[in-house]
């Protein structure tokens, strides 16, 4: 698999190195991404990388075993789980739809209203929400690893820890450093735009390509530079989505949110144990009602394959995400000024949807839709 050669030219620049220095100072990114941002505190080595990896993967740490971090980001399925809103212990259900880690590392924000500034803090959000791993607290993880030879020797070589000493900060640090080599670029897309190859991408896509930075205004918010392309501009707009859930009792919900943040309650619980508190989006951290009902700019890489759409899995198709906005999104009182109607044709829309196919790397391509 590409994916995994991938990782297997990262692990061996980390190994040559022996770990010293930067990330971005050695790992080259593939083609069309930046270099990968990593904290001074949380270097890259191989076996945290692989610590990591283990972490991710182990079902142990929820309170029934059944739960890990790929169980909704499943390295088969392009790190997400394919269900519109994703299914924790026994077979409870949030209220979003699970993004992929594949290229993570680049945002500046994690989550759908951006609650947490990191990988290492978003990682340690799931494990103690009610319904994802369902933990009262971190302390299970630290048990399990502490009375585990082989994670014990691991984190003693990783961190230079006793079992004593380890806490849910390395956890999630050795989590993050992991997450950190999940990029994929090299697309067809990449290949015809920065490597200068015109047969790797259809007419039809370079088209598309066109209505993507042109009619469609898709680039204002999925943005591109002229080196790299993250396809996200990292901000939070409002698309209606979901907002008629909400609109009739608003007023009573802001009321009760600002309550809860006062009390010092726990924005990953009520985000994802309340679908109408769910669907205020960034206004749950801010408190501002200009963010009512804005969500993260996801990235389009890879986007092909890993449907459904939207915060709430509402789309089940990128066929119905052009029409949902060539239509203007869905009217609200907060609707981003930015959205409004695109009157595509539908040749434009075929289009479109050839260029966002164009944007799957190799390890994914045995998941698109077949024809």
């Amino acid at each position: 698999m590409a994916g995994r050669s991938f990782l297997v030219l990262v692990m061996t620049c980390l190994l040559l190195l022996s770990g010293k220095g930067r990330a971005e100072s050695f790992v080259k990114p593939p083609l069309g991404l930046p270099p990968v941002p990593v904290p001074e505190d949380n270097p890259l080595t191989p076996e945290k990388i692989a610590l990591g990896k283990r972490l991710f993967m182990d079902q142990r740490f929820s309170a029934d075993g059944t739960v890990a971090c790929a169980t909704c980001h499943d390295p088969r399925k392009a790190f997400t789980d394919g269900l519109p809103v994703s299914k924790g212990i026994r077979g409870l259900t949030g209220t979003r739809n699970a993004p992929t880690v594949v290229n993570a590392a680049y945002y500046t924000s994690q989550f759908w209203d951006g609650r947490r500034a990191s990988l290492e803090e978003q990682a340690k959000d799931p494990f103690v929400n009610p319904v994802e791993h369902g933990l009262k607290s971190h302390e299970p993880i630290l048990e399990v690893i502490r009375s585990d030879p082989q994670y014990r020797k691991a984190f003693q070589v990783v961190f230079g820890l006793s079992p004593e000493e380890i806490t849910i900060d390395h956890v999630v640090k050795a989590i993050a450093a992991f997450e950190r080599t999940i990029i994929a670029g090299d697309s067809p897309f990449d290949r015809w735009y920065f490597g200068g190859d015109e047969k790797a991408v259809s007419e039809a896509a370079k088209r598309g390509f066109k209505i993507f930075q042109t009619k469609g205004r898709c680039q204002d918010c999925h943005q591109i530079s002229q080196t790299y392309a993250l396809f996200t501009d990292q901000k939070f707009h409002n698309l209606g989505v979901g907002m008629e859930k909400i609109l009739p009792k608003l007023r009573k919900i802001i009321k009760e949110v600002r309550k809860a943040l006062k009390e010092g309650k726990s924005l990953d619980e009520l985000t994802l144990t309340r679908e109408d508190i769910s669907e205020l989006g960034r206004f749950v951290v801010t408190g501002q009602l200009k963010d009512i009902g804005a969500f993260k700019t996801p990235t389009l890489r890879n986007v092909a394959v890993t449907a459904p759409y939207m915060h709430d899995g509402s789309l089940k198709t990128l066929e119905e995400v052009i029409d949902f906005y060539d239509q203007g999104g869905h009217p609200n009182p907060f609707l981003d000024s930015g959205i409004r109607p695109l009157n595509l044709t539908e040749e434009e829309k075929a289009d479109l949807l050839e260029f966002l196919k164009s944007l799957t790397s190799p390890q994914f391509e045995s998941l698109l839709p077949r024809e």
